[in-house]
Order: C-alpha cells, then sequence, then structure tokens
C-alpha cells in the first residue's frame, strides 16, 4: 500500500508543489489538503493517513497546537512532518516536543522531500538536525535530569539510545552493535517504555533535554 499524506499549509503553492512531488512517486499518494490547522483533525478521522505534512505557522492554529490535537484526540495517530522555512526554528521545536515525528524544510530539494516522508512514515531512523541539538542542549533542566535517571535504563539500552541521537536506523545499530535487527527493535522499544516516549524523536529530545547527550557527543 502506497503512503498516504495529508498536506496542511495556508500557501497554496506550497501544497501544489509538495503534491506535484509525491505524487510523482510509485508509494507516495496525497489523500487530501488543508489550509489550516484547524481542519487537521477531521481530516485526519476521514481519511486516517499515514503521514501529515504540517506547516507549523499556519493564521487560525498553528502546528504546536494542531499536533498536541490529533495525538490528544485520534486513536492511532498518523505520523507527522512539520514543515518549516527556518531550521533553527523554536516552533519546530516546540512541535517535536509536542509529538510531531520530524520535520522538513520548505526549500528542501524533492529528493529530501520525499526521503523526509519516506522516513518518517517508516519511523526506523530520526529527523534531528544540529540546529536543534543546539536548541535541546539549552533545554536542560535538574527536572529532565531526575525524570531521565528515573527511567533507569540500562547500559545497552543507554548505548542505542546515543546511537539513536546519532540519527541512526534500527538496521545501522544493529551493525554498530553487531547484534540482529530485531534484538535492536527490543532494546529501542524498551528505551521509548521506560522514558515515556512516544517515539524516537521524544526519546532524543529526553536524552538532550537530561544532559545525557550533548551535541558534542553525538553525530
Amino acid at each position: 500500500m502506497p503512503i498516504s499524506v495529508l498536506l496542511v499549509d495556508d500557501e497554496p503553492l506550497v501544497r501544489a508543489g509538495l503534491r506535484a512531488i509525491l505524487e510523482a512517486q510509485a508509494d507516495i499518494e496525497v489523500t487530501g489538503e488543508a489550509a489550516d490547522g484547524a481542519a487537521v483533525v477531521p481530516l485526519v478521522r476521514q481519511l486516517r493517513p499515514d503521514v501529515v505534512a504540517m506547516d507549523v505557522r499556519m493564521p487560525l492554529l498553528d502546528g504546536i497546537e494542531a499536533t498536541r490535537a490529533v495525538l490528544r484526540t485520534v486513536t492511532d495517530p498518523p505520523r507527522i512532518l512539520v514543515i518549516t522555512t527556518f531550521e533553527a526554528d523554536e516552533y519546530v521545536y516546540e512541535a517535536l516536543r509536542a509529538g510531531a515525528d520530524g520535520f522538513l524544510l520548505k526549500r528542501s530539494r524533492p529528493a529530501e522531500i520525499v526521503h523526509a516522508v519516506r522516513l518518517v512514515a517508516e519511523g526506523s531512523s530520526l529527523l534531528f538536525p544540529a540546529s536543534l541539538r543546539a536548541i535541546a542542549a539549552e533545554r536542560v533542566s535538574d527536572r529532565a535530569r531526575s525524570e531521565f535517571e528515573r527511567a533507569a535504563l540500562t547500559g545497552r539500552e543507554r548505548g542505542v539510545l546515543r546511537l539513536m541521537c546519532c540519527g541512526l536506523s534500527n538496521a545501522e545499530i544493529a551493525a554498530e552493535l553487531v547484534v540482529g535487527a530485531e534484538t535492536v527493535k527490543t532494546h529501542v522499544s524498551a528505551v521509548l517504555a521506560k522514558l515515556g516516549a512516544r517515539d524516537r524523536t521524544q526519546a532524543v529530545i529526553a536524552a538532550y533535554e537530561s544532559g545525557f547527550v550533548t551535541p558534542g557527543t553525538a553525530g
């Protein structure tokens, strides 16, 4: 089955450009569009997309609040890819903290846009570049540190989390640690459960905000 995508952006030209790029791929299908975050929850319930590609700044309901609304009210919610003009954007970081799974720059090349959609849909690796790592590192707090320590990750789970913070996929982590892919999947699941994280993005944010990793210690 193709990856189904809902496009949400208040600029018609942006939506048209993304639709043209994505629908040129045999494995991706754009099933709907919206001009504001306020329309996202009803459309997600109606269309059940795999991925919502959503502008982070919109006039009525921005991507941060729309992300929160989807995750709060929709059973089995889609993956959320926020779209932004600027990479080092506090709005993007807040959307990721709210539960978005990755982000996409509006100036990205077509191949990068397609890759981002596939990556987020798959959910086995991460879009979290240096600019966002720097923002995360500024959010280190005693509370986050305490919560991280209470999670009591094992040594192996900590090692897996460090590699997740480098953006490695499960297959790449397996190769790095010389273990099976299923073993890595088990460790990743344990890390997410112990940290109370919805996905890899949330786990990586927890790792940075606790000081467990810093921009200089993750690739």
